[in-house]
């Protein structure tokens, strides 16, 4: 397939069961746990798609979220929100910010798997 996904998750589980998933559907993984490093990150990755935590440690993803908006280089790089189930208030400032999708934890699978294809156009 030859697609690559950017995980920024801090929770090593859920990165976990995220890089199982997709790599057995033979997608490229890397990963991240930290928010200060996001942007650098994604420009020397070039990630097809990023999967993108709500609450990180050092910036949040809703503030890499909008550095990614606010660059034309990044600008319509799609990008999956993560929060824990229950935050509206996040989910609301992620889709104004301008995530592309967003996914409550805990997720299936198949919802994860999904999302990600449908992001990246396969």
């Amino acid at each position: 397939m030859g697609n690559h996904v950017l995980v920024i998750e801090d929770e090593p589980n859920i990165v976990e069961a995220i890089r199982f998933i997709l790599m057995r559907d033979g997608w490229d993984v890397s990963t991240l746990s930290d928010g200060d490093l996001a942007e650098d990150t994604i420009r020397f990755c070039r990630p097809d798609v990023v999967i993108l935590d709500v609450m990180l440690p050092g910036r949040s993803g809703l503030e890499v979220l909008a550095a990614l908006r606010a660059d034309a280089a990044t600008r319509s790089l799609p990008v999956l929100m993560l929060t824990a189930k229950g935050q509206g208030r996040d989910r609301a400032e992620a889709e104004r910010i301008g995530a592309s999708r967003f996914m409550s934890k805990p997720f299936s699978n198949t919802e994860i798997l999904a999302s990600v294809r449908a992001l990246a156009g396969v």
